[in-house]
């Protein structure tokens, strides 16, 4: 048994003080008034106690593996590397986000064949056989005009080798990219190979006029992931009708919906919504379109994850607690509980509950700035550290 004393424990309705929070195992066993009996005590000298966050959208493990765009690491190596990172940013769940793209629009990328993709399923799928110190999920994105993906991604959920799938479209004119000279500025910062063959009134031809996989068979894919209890999202929802055609495609997430009113109506359809913590920080989105906190402000966003610099998660649940005055166990729901429920996961992770998994934090704010100094996975300790004046 672990008792954890002296900390504010940060449930999801309110911050409990004066407890001792027990630990048994790999679950928690309850509140206490003392440490009783137990094996080990940790004293976190006032910080706060939290749920460790469930991040379900962060393609970072990209930059671990290619590091440049002709630099490519050994993926377990990359994989070991990127989990310890992901410790001192309290993320003891990761999505890791790959994507199925058709072409290079956005750049060359090593890591967005099948043939990668699968590998690295292969080893996410592997590694909790090994030694390893956070869960590891696989987030597949498919995007549309990929029509080799329907066989993949049949395969990989058959395989239970994805945990969380989610279609995309990035055809410009709609979507995240419905301003086009945002579009513009975005593809040629990638310097990807069709703007440079085919220019840009070539590349908007182009879209025009491909190829998507149908209506049929994401449903069929969505059908197939929820058989195996795995959530569907979609990406970048822009309109009504769109939320309405997903709705009956059977996806049960809305990820970075383009505007305000999207995010309200996704939420009347039933889909959680997820915004970026970065944007958060940021201030704003990166290709222009929803604030995230604006979101959070007007109740439409129930997730928030780290879309693509993990840090940013701890930093905006922070951020919107001290500048906006949101409750810090809301915000911290945002982080855990609401991504657990939305990934069906939420019987055993996202909240600090008896009999629910040992996945726990010890937060402290030093300078003004939060800061991780334990985190346990199941009941062990996998990060501890101390800062020094």
């Amino acid at each position: 048994m672990i008792a954890i004393k002296n900390g504010r424990i940060v449930t999801p309705t309110q911050i409990v003080e004066d407890k001792v929070l027990l630990i048994d195992g790999d679950r928690i066993a309850g509140f206490a008034n003392t440490t009783n009996d137990a094996e080990r005590v940790v004293d976190a000298h006032g910080r706060y106690i939290m749920p460790g966050f469930i991040d379900v959208h962060s393609d970072k493990i990209e930059q671990y593996i290619q590091p440049r765009p002709t630099s490519q690491m050994d993926f377990e190596f990359a994989l070991k590397i990127c989990e310890r990172d992901l410790l001192s940013a309290g993320i003891t769940t990761m999505y890791h986000s790959l994507s199925l793209f058709k072409d290079e629009t956005f750049g060359r990328c090593l890591l967005r064949t099948k043939e990668s993709i699968q590998r690295i399923a292969d080893l996410i799928a592997n590694i909790h056989l090994r030694n390893h110190l956070i869960h590891h999920r696989l987030h597949l994105r498919v995007e549309l005009d990929n029509l080799e993906a329907f066989d993949n991604v049949r395969d990989m959920i058959e395989q239970e080798k994805a945990h969380l799938i989610s279609f995309m479209d990035h055809t410009p004119g709609q979507g995240q990219y419905s301003n086009l000279a945002i579009y513009h500025d975005t593809i040629t910062k990638y310097q990807g190979k069709e703007i440079e063959t085919l220019g840009f009134d070539g590349l908007l031809d182009y879209h025009k006029n491909k190829d998507t996989l149908s209506f049929e068979q994401l449903k069929e894919l969505a059908e197939l992931a929820h058989a195996k209890g795995i959530a569907v999202a979609s990406h970048d929802d822009d309109t009504n009708e769109k939320l309405a055609l997903n709705k009956d495609i059977g996806v049960d997430v809305s990820e970075f919906p383009i505007t305000l009113e999207v995010a309200k109506n996704a939420n009347k359809h039933g889909f959680s919504t997820v915004v970026g913590a970065a944007n958060i920080l940021r201030g704003s989105s990166h290709s222009g379109n929803l604030s995230a906190a604006e979101a959070i402000l007007e109740g439409c966003a129930d997730i928030i994850c780290s879309d693509y610099y993990p840090a940013a998660i701890l930093h905006s649940i922070f951020y919107m607690n001290t500048k906006h005055d949101v409750p810090l166990e809301q915000m911290v729901n945002r982080a855990t509980l609401n991504p657990a429920k939305a990934m069906k996961k939420d019987a055993d992770y996202g909240s600090i509950e008896p009999n629910k998994k040992a996945d726990l934090l010890v937060v402290d704010v030093l300078d003004s700035y939060p800061v991780i100094t334990h985190v346990f996975v199941d009941g062990h300790t996998t990060y501890r550290v101390e800062y020094r004046r």
